[in-house]
């Protein structure tokens, strides 16, 4: 998104050594958490198959591709169009159900349902969605903080498809999206705590924009829920706040810096509306989190006319 500035001029040309205040844009970081987190995805979902065992559970021939999948083929389309497990195996494993967090205290349900999905096709569309935006996080801020970011969103989007009434009892909800919301939404305020590192500003935030809408759109379609993904980007939005800012100095071309020559690094420079944004975003932070945890063991619900028409998977 946008591309680091430049020096207003060549080095070479004006016989001038680069300013000491100015070091080359940091080395990236090696990826290794998020294609870590790929293939944890992809394992509990051969875990969830395994475990369903479809042709032991009703006729083979009604199981989706048994000739060629057996013991791991899916349910029938009429009860699972992802082609996945069955909503009772889902449940089993970890699936989040208001009921059995509220009731009977299960909140690891809250975390473990972000490691399962539906289906094939949903675990396809979320795991492509994670390469493509989480690596680059990761390379850009590393797996410490993109770690945090991830766990931290997909548990305020478990939180807040919890708290949402759907009307419908025994709805269960799977999946990463939440988490995969929360990185959307921390791109978006890394963007605006970092403007002044831009160019191209106006491109990265509307390219930004238009992929963030698209993806809410997409929310709306049946069996999406779409709280968790409302809730994973507005806690993402947050936490990129606190944890991807940087400091507000420019950065030389390493091809401008001579050989051998030693950059000496100015202590980092921060905004004033940097630590402004971290301060109320910690506070919103914290607060959404302690308010919504007190109200879902108080049992009160989020309806549906008050934000929309949001369905469980």
């Amino acid at each position: 998104m946008g591309v680091r500035p430049t020096p207003p001029y060549h080095v070479e040309e004006r016989g001038m050594s680069p300013p000491q205040c100015l070091p080359p844009p940091p080395e990236p970081w090696f990826s290794w958490l998020v294609p870590l987190i790929f293939l944890a995805n992809i394992a509990m979902f051969v875990l969830s198959m395994y475990i369903n065992d479809c042709p032991a559970k009703m006729s083979p021939e009604k199981c989706l591709f048994y000739e060629y999948l057996g013991r791991f083929s899916f349910q029938p389309f009429k009860e699972n169009p992802l082609l996945g497990p069955s909503a009772a195996t889902l449940k089993g494993l970890g699936a989040l159900e208001r009921d059995l967090v509220v009731k009977k205290n299960e909140t690891w349900r809250l975390l473990s349902c972000m490691w399962f999905h539906a289906g094939a096709i949903h675990l396809a569309a979320n795991m492509m969605s994670l390469l493509f935006i989480g690596i680059r996080l990761e390379q850009e801020f590393g797996f410490l903080r993109i770690g945090i970011l991830y766990l931290l969103s997909g548990f305020g989007g478990s939180l807040m498809s919890a708290l949402t009434f759907t009307g419908q009892k025994l709805a269960i909800s799977v999946g990463a999206s939440g988490a995969l919301f929360g990185l959307l939404g921390a791109m978006l305020s890394e963007l605006i705590t970092n403007w002044s590192l831009y160019t191209n500003k106006c491109v990265a935030l509307v390219s930004l924009v238009l992929i963030i809408c698209l993806n809410l759109a997409i929310g709306f379609l049946p069996h999406v829920d779409n709280s968790a993904h409302m809730g994973g980007f507005l806690f993402g939005f947050l936490l990129g706040f606190i944890l991807l800012f940087r400091p507000q100095y420019g950065y030389v071309s390493r091809k401008y810096i001579p050989a051998g020559y030693e950059v000496k690094h100015k202590k980092p420079k921060y905004k004033c509306y940097q630590h402004l944004f971290w301060v109320v975003s910690l506070v919103l932070l914290l607060l959404g989190y302690i308010v919504g945890l007190i109200k879902l063991f108080k049992g009160e619900k989020i309806e549906q006319k008050h934000i929309g028409i949001f369905i469980h998977v």
